[in-house]
Order: C-alpha cells, then structure tokens, then sequence
C-alpha cells in the first residue's frame, strides 16, 4: 500500500491492484490542493477543508459519513462521530473511515473532535495505520490525540490536520503533538510517500510518521 500526503487531512492511499482512494480534498487553505486522480474520494463532512470534491480528477465515487463499501482489493466501513465535545452542538458530525488495503487496516479520522472513550475506540479497533487530527481549536488537539494513540495502538501514527507556517487555519503545529511523543516512541520524518506492506507492521510498538505534503 501507498500513502501519499497531499497536506491538511488529505491522504491518497493506493493498493497494489492500484486503486486509489482519496480522502478530505480542500479548497484554499492558503495552498492549493496538488492535481490528483482518485477512483474513490472519501468526505468526513462538508466544510470547506474537506470537501473539494470537484477538484478531483476521474469521475471518482463520493462516499459520505456512513455506509460500508467493497471495491474489488478494498473494503471501506464509515460511521459518524462528532466534530466537537458537545455532541455535534457546535460544529455537527464528522465520519470515520476505516480502510482495508493490502491487510493493512487504516482509520481516517476526520475532523474528530469528541474526547476518546470506551465506545469510540471500540470501533477503531484494530487499526494498523491511524490518520489522527492534532491541531485542536476545530480538532482534538495534540494530548487527546495522544490518548487516542494509547487506546488503540496502531502500529503506525501519521498526523494531520495541524499548521505549517502557509496555513491559513489558526491550529497548532504537529510539534505540539510529536514532542509528546520522543522520550518513549520512535518519530521519524518522511518524505510526500510512504509505502507499508503487512510485514511492515509486526514490529513491536508505535511508530509516529510524520509526512512532508505533496506541493502543488
């Protein structure tokens, strides 16, 4: 499977039979999204730094908050959760995707922003690969998603949803979220690409990625 990252919480995963599932494309958020072709484009709700659709070459399928899927190589399941603490009261519902690519299951979380309980983390279990906001002000922040992290153990953690310095969304930087990290897990920097196979993850513990944006 390939991740590539094309900034804020946009992510186009690809598996071997070379589908290509695109999530959360945005309009100007002070960069542009980079051309992209997807076959599927995933939307966990319809603010504006989420839901370019249009942008998106080769007449892909839309899926929206909830529903269950299967593609030829992939299966997807949404469910809805809430964009903030109060239960949707400020900023309405965001969907959940989960993925399965190769073996290899992900979760795109969104722009979640309920506090982790019992009952969400339930349904993310088991992920291998977390897409996880860390910015907070419209997101959890950087220390809930920490506890997310705790509670489920994926193998692989790659933030998103956070501020470069070309943002124009007033959120906190992935630092704030890496630094929670150093002293007992492994960060590692990477490119715009990644590639995971199954046997990728066998390796003991949590890993944080942390991915270079696709430029325009």
């Amino acid at each position: 499977m390939k991740i590539r990252y094309l900034g804020h919480a946009c992510f186009l995963l690809e598996g071997n039979a070379g589908t290509r599932i695109l999530t959360d494309p945005y309009g100007e958020i002070g960069y542009p999204l980079p051309r992209v072709e997807a076959d599927v484009v995933t939307v966990s709700h319809g603010h504006y730094d989420h839901c370019n659709v249009q942008a998106v070459s080769g007449n892909p399928m839309v899926f929206y908050e909830e529903g269950d899927h299967t593609l030829e190589d992939i299966s997807i399941t949404s469910f809805v959760s809430f964009h903030d603490e109060e239960k949707g009261a400020k900023r309405g519902k965001n969907g959940i995707f989960r993925f399965s690519i190769d073996g290899i299951k992900v979760c795109h979380l969104g722009d979640l922003g309920e506090p982790c309980s019992a009952s969400l983390t339930e349904k993310l279990l088991p992920t291998d690969v977390l897409l996880i906001p860390v910015g907070g002000i419209y997101t959890i922040d950087a220390k809930q998603a920490k506890e997310f992290v705790e509670h489920i153990q994926p193998s692989v953690v790659i933030p998103m949803h956070y501020k470069p310095e070309d943002l124009d969304i007033n959120i906190g930087g992935v630092g704030e979220f890496t630094d929670l990290f150093h002293s007992i897990l492994k960060v590692r920097m990477v490119g715009s690409e990644l590639e995971l196979k199954k046997s990728d993850l066998s390796e003991s513990g949590t890993k944080i990625i942390v991915m270079e944006r696709v430029k325009a």
